[in-house]
């Protein structure tokens, strides 16, 4: 018999939850995933069950990705409820408890899953109300980041989550990670034999892991102000990324062992000196309220990360991410090592077109394309490049595909960790960020709609960045055909 499950969601009303969290968790129930369950949400707006009603109808309608089902609506309706967080922890506990009796009928175990899509500073006032509700045991409690700004906060923050929560009911989440393909990765390197044997420094030359972002700071710069695209998004994202790129083959592929071998790849990087790390703001940010005349965050950041081991040794991690930029992406580029001697005549376009390489696409419909020079067709012997290429919306699983959130939230339930960071793999990726934190580079001014400082190409050569794409993805829809 199969758990059923209360998902209490903490800033039920906010952004994240009508844009991501309330539209997953239908799509979810929609696809038989979480049949038992009941959704108790709570938040400081002062709104009773029926109008919290209508706004998951409304974010719903406008957010979600797979079609309402006005016909099911007012049965996904019936399982949610609402109790404001004025009403304190007796009036939560009623509630959740209220829906746990409904679950309950005929013997069925319980668990209760607390989101906590709230600020970062209301995140213990969240864990300390669970407290004092009596809703710890048989709980699973999932976290947005950041997951503290420094090693001291963050071992203090997991001190005080772990005097109510152990940390197997923990799960800080990381939405990179939840897409089908972050976990193509895994797929890719351990499923076939083509390619582990050459996913090392002896084949590989370098790799880039690429996020640039379209969007500016306008709304967030009191958040931004005390982060910084560096604490936002390298620490939380890219080096999660980074970590299923270079981990070692597990045991199995299971929780424990990846989590095992991701805190070995952090253990072996290097302390982040500032000389490896180019910081940059864009033009106008000081401009926006709550921004001071003289603010030094970066709203941008370029960085060099070198692993010391036996697979890795030499061989440079390029990562970058920015508000503001030219193009949005989430780019993964695996550069190949070039032949050790070239045989084609002078003309021939052999090398000129850079590298090969292997690209991982970890936008929502995911790709992944293989570049190689071939012949182009015709007299003589003349290169061009070449690529394979696979996305996950052209196959005939596609039907299947769950968002980041909506898998993550899924995985939770099940108790799954694969997929999220450890209280130590944060406080090691802290303690390696130390230099750069206590010393940073200056930020230097770039173009809205630019790639960045100019600073970026010198910390990348002799290589190039492989953003902007030199070719196109492929566009048709074979399921449409």
């Amino acid at each position: 018999m199969e758990n059923g499950h209360v998902i209490v969601l903490f800033g039920a009303t906010g952004d994240l939850a009508k844009r991501k969290l309330l539209p997953g968790l239908m799509h979810l129930w929609q696809a038989g995933l979480i049949d038992d369950s009941r959704i108790v949400g709570t938040s400081m707006d002062d709104i009773d069950t029926e109008q919290f009603v209508d706004i998951a109808r409304q974010a719903c309608h406008e957010f979600g990705k797979h079609g309402q089902q006005d016909a099911r609506w007012d049965e996904f309706a019936a399982l949610l409820s609402f109790v404001p967080h004025m009403a304190g922890p007796p009036a939560l506990a009623d509630a959740v408890r209220a829906a746990e009796s409904e679950l309950a009928r005929g013997g069925r175990p319980v668990d209760f899953l607390h989101y906590l899509s709230v600020p970062p500073k209301a995140a213990l006032d969240v864990v300390h109300q669970l407290d004092a509700a009596g809703l710890v045991k048989q709980s699973r409690i999932v976290m947005e980041k950041p997951f503290g700004t420094d090693l001291k906060t963050a071992v203090e923050l997991n001190e005080r989550l772990h005097q109510v929560f152990d940390e197997s009911q923990i799960f800080r989440i990381d939405h990179f990670l939840g897409k089908e393909a972050a976990q193509n990765i895994l797929a890719f390197r351990f499923a076939n034999g083509l390619f582990e044997p050459i996913w090392n420094r002896n084949f590989i030359d370098h790799v880039q892991i690429d996020v640039p972002e379209t969007l500016g700071l306008e709304d967030r710069t009191r958040f931004y102000e005390s982060t910084g695209a560096y604490r936002d998004m390298v620490v939380t994202h890219l080096m999660q990324v980074l970590a299923f790129m270079a981990m070692e083959p597990p045991t199995s592929l299971a929780p424990d062992p990846i989590s095992d071998e991701k805190l070995k790849v952090f253990r072996s990087m290097r302390p982040l000196e500032p000389h490896n790390v180019v910081r940059g703001q864009y033009a106008g940010y000081r401009d926006h309220d709550e921004t001071a005349d003289d603010s030094d965050t970066e709203t941008f950041v370029a960085l060099k990360v070198e692993i010391d081991n036996w697979r890795w040794a030499g061989v440079p991690f390029y990562l970058r991410t920015g508000k503001k930029m030219a193009e949005g992406a989430r780019i993964i580029s695996i550069a190949f090592k070039e032949p050790p001697l070239t045989m084609f005549p002078a003309g021939s376009n052999a090398g000129t077109q850079g590298p090969d390489h292997l690209t991982f696409d970890l936008a929502d419909q995911s790709k992944m394309s293989l570049s190689f020079y071939g012949k182009r067709p015709g007299p003589g012997m003349k290169l061009e490049k070449l690529s394979m290429q696979f996305a996950t919306h052209e196959t005939s699983s596609a039907y299947a595909v769950l968002e980041a959130y909506e898998r993550l939230i899924y995985d939770a339930l099940r108790g799954d960790h694969t997929l999220f960071t450890t209280a130590e793999g944060i406080e090691t990726l802290w303690e390696k960020s130390a230099p750069l934190i206590q010393n940073p580079p200056p930020v230097r001014v770039y173009s809205p709609g630019s790639w960045g400082p100019n600073a970026i190409h010198q910390l990348v050569a002799p290589h190039a960045w492989r953003l902007p794409f030199e070719r196109s993805w492929r566009e048709h829809n074979v399921m449409g055909q």
